[in-house]
């Protein structure tokens, strides 16, 4: 099962950030259709996160959710990835063998955060932080959650 959370923020919308990103997640996407898997997806942008699917086998019509995927207002990712940590909690209690993997895409720009929530998973911060300059908060918040750090550049598949 693959949760992926989306910081569709309006910060995101500078440099082709979330552009950029929905390329790459129409690859995962892609990847997870071929192998059957169970997705989740959440975005986080205005003032509360969505869920857009919730571990339900990966279809095509997530390639239509990604084309209608826009940018814009603030930033609810902690409040996400509370919500993220709290429904994997619950799903591994039910599903004690089911593997699960989260795969963050965010650039980071929170205006700060004390604490974050422990994901008890394996998982993946894809940084999509882009432009001449460049906070590097993505990179404190993967070490935060225990998670793998990836910039986007690194992952792109031309």
């Amino acid at each position: 099962m693959w949760l992926v959370i989306v910081d569709a923020s309006a910060s995101t919308r500078r440099h082709q950030s979330l552009t950029d990103a929905k390329g790459l997640l129409a690859q995962v996407f892609e990847q997870a259709y071929r192998e059957r898997a169970l997705v989740a997806v959440m975005t986080a942008s205005g003032n509360v996160p969505t869920w857009h699917v919730s571990g339900l086998k990966a279809s095509k019509t997530l390639h239509d959710w990604l084309t209608t995927l826009g940018a814009g207002g603030g930033t609810p990712l902690l409040e996400a990835l509370a919500e993220a940590a709290s429904w994997l909690s619950t799903r591994q209690k039910r599903l004690v063998n089911e593997q699960q993997q989260v795969l963050l895409f965010t650039d980071g720009r929170l205006k700060e955060w004390s604490t974050l929530p422990r994901i008890e998973c394996p998982g993946v911060l894809v940084d999509i932080e882009r432009g001449p300059i460049r906070l590097g908060r993505a990179k404190q918040m993967a070490t935060g959650l225990g998670m793998d750090y990836r910039h986007i550049d690194e992952l792109k598949i031309v």
